[in-house]
């Protein structure tokens, strides 16, 4: 997988992909992040990219034509399965969309600031819009760095183990159950006997029941299709 990250704060992403499981991926040639600096693309002498909207109001957008030549310039130079423009406005990141867009091959993500980038760009360029909640950030590049990281940690090989994504919260519309490692006591606090009877089919079980309460209990919504 390619993913390309366009953003005029190229110094924000540098530590979400320089560490962890991301940086493990990229090592090992499973993946491939480039960071591009929009301002780069900027016909001003002083590379700006922002500009007053239209109609007045508080707040600036960002200009058309160094979002459009970047994204032209990739275009040019390869075949993208997704432009994805982070935006409050998205859709919703759920465990549904990561693990579609972990499927793809090449994909391009913008990062918006200020009010947002001029609309044109998203009519004409953008084919997925993504949010990762109900709030504003000062910018799209955490919220990259969040679907990134979700995407990637689903490609063959860069888990360990790599069964531990498919028993991730989510993946079956359930959380997941609680987890226990050694010591089997400590302080008075025992791990639950089944865990280490090794009856599997009761672990199983057991597993299977303790996702279902933890979810009633914490994120009923998930059900409601249920």
């Amino acid at each position: 997988m390619r993913i390309d990250i366009l953003t005029i704060l190229p110094k924000l992403l540098e530590g979400p992909f320089s560490d962890s499981i991301l940086q493990r991926a990229q090592d090992k040639k499973l993946v491939e992040i480039h960071i591009h600096n929009i301002r780069d693309y900027s016909t001003d002498k002083h590379h700006k990219v922002d500009d007053y909207q239209y109609g007045g109001g508080a707040g600036m957008v960002m200009t058309i034509e160094p979002i459009a030549a970047v994204i032209d310039k990739l275009n040019s130079e390869r075949e993208y399965d997704e432009i994805i423009y982070m935006t409050p406005d998205g859709e919703l990141l759920e465990q549904s969309v990561c693990n579609e867009i972990s499927l793809k091959g090449n994909i391009m993500i913008l990062c918006g600031h200020y009010k947002g980038v001029d609309e044109r760009i998203r009519e004409h360029y953008i084919t997925r819009e993504i949010s990762i909640g109900s709030y504003v950030l000062s910018g799209g590049e955490l919220g990259a760095a969040v679907l990134v990281d979700s995407v990637v940690r689903l490609l063959p090989g860069v888990l360990n183990d790599e069964t531990s994504a498919l028993t991730d919260s989510f993946q079956d519309n359930l959380l997941s159950p609680p987890v226990y490692t050694r010591p089997p006591e400590f302080n008075g606090w025992k791990v639950p006997e089944v865990l280490l009877g090794g009856n599997f089919q009761a672990i199983d079980k057991w597993r299977e029941d303790q996702a279902l309460k933890r979810t009633k209990e914490r994120r009923p919504d998930l059900l409601k299709d249920e």
